[in-house]
């Protein structure tokens, strides 16, 4: 059974009541109709109100067509919205300054149908082609900011965003700390089990850091079984305790596999804070996270270190 497309929604904008009824009859069989008689209840309605071409007379009776065009192109619910101006005018100045104001199309009266019906038809099929590269393009923002298998930010995002939280830091003077940190005795986990419970173990882990995330914090894979946790206006103290409870909180995972089996894994952290009077990127501070995370590895794992 083929799927039923959702009708467009179209706003007229006109007082004049025989302009109304003949657009009404144009446009109803294919579109859902609402109408303004003025400009400032047009503008009142998409506040509320989503629609997807607006037609917009010039002449109004409170404020101009070409002011209502003014302010939706200045919010940003409204902006993208496409604008077709209808009017008696003809004169090349009130062409120009419909497209000046925004509009994306200019159409006279009295209207020609086939001619209305086809550029409404044309301006729709244009947006939902520029709806759909904006969303593919977000796709592949995102595709390449992201690690593939946990959904996290990969180590190419991280140093590029880490870079400009570095400068928001050295510009308010607000502290600024890392966790680095490694699922312990990974390579038996692997042995023992197979790489499949390898990329679970992997995936569950991260799948914990996002629950732990705050919304300013940035957590990446860096590599392998290796993440790193960015910690915006964070204390080295702080840092300490959001690591502590992310370690009792992988130390406490229960992973079921397939054959029945409960499946426990540590991580071990290490923390550092960043100098950011001193440091012109993060390479010091990683470097002194992943001393410290050594240290944790070397007495007895499972624990978070702070980096001296």
């Amino acid at each position: 059974m083929r799927e039923l497309k959702e009708k467009k929604t179209i706003l007229i904008v006109d007082d004049t009541k025989i302009n109304i009824d003949i657009l009404i009859e144009l446009l109803d069989d294919k579109y859902d109709i609402l109408v303004s008689l003025n400009g400032q209840r047009a503008i009142d309605l998409l506040e509320h109100t989503k629609v997807d071409i607006i037609l917009l007379d010039i002449i109004l009776p409170d404020i101009s067509g070409y002011d209502v065009c003014r302010v939706l192109k200045t919010k940003e619910s409204t902006k993208a919205i496409p604008v077709i101006f209808i009017t008696a005018n003809t004169d090349e100045e009130s062409i120009d300054t419909a497209f000046e104001v925004g509009g994306i199309d200019y159409i006279t009266k009295p209207f020609k149908a086939l001619e209305l019906l086809a550029r409404i038809k044309t301006h729709l099929n244009m947006q939902e082609l520029i709806c759909e590269l904006e969303r593919s393009h977000k796709n592949m923002e995102l595709l390449a900011s992201q690690d593939h298998m946990t959904k996290l930010y990969n180590r190419r995002y991280f140093s590029e965003i880490s870079m400009k939280i570095l400068g928001l830091a050295k510009r308010n003077k607000k502290e600024l700390s890392l966790l680095m940190l490694d699922i312990d005795k990974f390579k038996t986990i692997n042995d023992t089990y197979g790489h499949h419970v390898g990329d679970e173990v992997i995936i569950a882990l991260a799948n914990i850091l996002r629950e732990f995330d705050r919304s300013s914090d940035v957590s990446c894979r860096f590599g392998g079984e290796e993440f790193i946790i960015l910690l915006p206006e964070t204390s080295i103290e702080d840092a300490y305790n959001i690591g502590e409870r992310l370690r009792k909180r992988i130390e406490n995972l229960a992973i079921t596999l397939e054959d029945g089996k409960i499946l426990h894994f540590t991580i071990s952290i290490g923390a550092s804070s960043v100098n950011f009077e001193e440091e012109v990127n993060l390479e010091k501070s990683i470097q002194k996270a992943d001393e410290a995370l050594y240290e944790a590895k070397e007495s007895g794992r499972n624990k978070v270190c702070i980096a001296k």
